[in-house]
């Protein structure tokens, strides 16, 4: 059965005409009862919401299906104890799980959760590996956006697929990511920028604005400096994730192979001092490296060959080209 007060709210609203109080409480409606699996329920009533504010244009938009080639949608499965993080970026994320885990109590005081998270930091430092595991422990599905399938070449394109999207996701809770949110969120005082990207940002925002709290959305970007300044007064929780520290890279190498039950044969803080600076993605992928490789030799060779034999050939890879943004 239905919270009390979300009854509440919706009779309340609708009694007083209230279209957006009403809205968002069907809409919070609609997602505990996704949330329980009466997915008939919530069909019914995304349904009926959708003929009450559209002709009957859009009226299938609510539904998950439709937008799936706008998003990719996964089943979570990294867990926040797995990461390794900033002091700050940890309280913080463990505050904003807090809060969605007792919703009901901030919104007997007519509170909400907060709902929107700006990432940025250096490639490879952690951003999307955050999104998915504050999914896994909000116990909701990953939503990646698919630029591809979300920019249109045609003038108009662009903003009603966007209608699309957030139509299709603010009826059920998950995690709605952005990675590269700079390539949509522009500064829109660039001057060379055209005016349908000006507009797109605008109606990215403002739809961003109107999303419930139980759609929570997760920008990240390389590049904070060229998001438009709204982007930041919009953001609820900013946290900036830095390329790993020395202590860091142990922290994280430790806690790899005490999960993998592996043997690198070398110390860990060896390791890390070896590879230089690397991000946490460049970590995960030479640690597996030497997994794989260790599979494949066998008992032959020593885990210290096998290890010192990796990161000679990390020492000699080719450096990355420089970013034309930088």
């Amino acid at each position: 059965m239905a919270r009390a007060d979300l009854l509440l709210a919706l009779v309340t609203s609708g009694a007083g005409g209230d279209d957006l109080s009403f809205r968002r409480a069907a809409e919070a409606l609609i997602a505990e009862e996704e949330a329980k699996n009466h997915r008939a329920l919530a069909s019914q009533l995304t349904d009926a919401l959708t003929r009450r504010r559209s002709t009957g244009n859009i009226s299938q938009l609510g539904r998950s299906d439709s937008i799936s080639s706008l998003v990719h949608e996964v089943i979570p499965e990294r867990r926040v104890s797995e990461l390794v993080l900033p002091a700050v970026a940890r309280e913080v994320l463990t505050d904003l799980i807090e809060e969605h885990h007792r919703r009901d109590l901030l919104r007997s005081y007519g509170v909400e959760p907060r709902h929107r998270v700006l990432l940025s930091g250096p490639p490879g430092g952690g951003k999307t590996t955050l999104a998915e595991a504050l999914a896994t422990e909000l116990a909701v599905p990953l939503l990646t956006v698919r630029y591809e399938g979300l920019i249109g070449s045609f003038l108009g394109e662009t903003a009603s697929r966007m209608d699309a999207l957030f139509a299709g996701v603010r009826t059920r809770p998950a995690v709605l990511f952005f990675d590269e949110f700079d390539s949509v969120a522009k500064e829109r005082g660039d001057a060379h920028e055209t005016g349908e990207i000006k507009r797109v940002v605008s109606s990215l925002l403002l739809q961003i604005d109107r999303l419930p709290s139980h759609v929570v959305v997760v920008a990240a970007t390389n590049h904070a400096e060229l998001l438009d300044r709204a982007v930041w007064r919009r953001m609820q929780v900013r946290l900036d994730l830095p390329m790993p520290s020395r202590a860091g890279k142990t922290e994280w190498l430790g806690a790899w192979q005490q999960r993998m039950n592996f043997d690198f044969g070398l110390s860990i803080r060896t390791i890390a001092d070896k590879l230089g600076p690397v991000s946490f993605a460049e970590l995960e992928e030479f640690a597996n490296d030497v997994r794989r490789r260790s599979i494949l030799v066998g008992i032959d060779m020593e885990p210290t060959k096998v290890t010192d034999r990796a990161l000679i050939q990390w020492s000699k890879r080719a450096a990355p080209e420089p970013d034309a943004r930088d």
